[in-house]
């Protein structure tokens, strides 16, 4: 027996299966000869689809948290500090010229 070679769905196709076994009309098996794909496919897509459902009514954003700012801010000044205090050091120790 060959083996069938790699198929790549669409996100489309995958969610009018999902629907399909959602809405429970035809069995299983019926679906996955319908749609030429292995039942176990069909569940697994059922249920990505239901986990995913709450997200559908929400702001379509995820959630993030929010951004510190002044961590940030504060960061990028030791940083600018920290870096002008090496290219003194290496302009000092002539492994860098003094002309930048």
């Amino acid at each position: 027996m060959s083996r069938r070679p790699r198929r790549n769905h669409s996100p489309e196709f995958k969610a009018k299966v999902a629907l399909a076994a959602v809405k429970g009309e035809k069995p299983l098996a019926e679906l996955a000869e319908q749609f030429d794909v292995h039942p176990n496919q069909i569940t697994q897509w059922k249920g990505q689809l239901l986990e995913r459902a709450a997200t559908a009514f929400g702001s379509g954003q995820p959630t993030e948290a929010p951004v510190d700012l002044r961590a940030l801010h504060a960061k990028i000044g030791e940083l600018t500090l920290e870096n002008d205090f090496l290219e003194h050091a290496l302009v000092k120790a002539g492994l860098l010229s003094a002309k930048r």
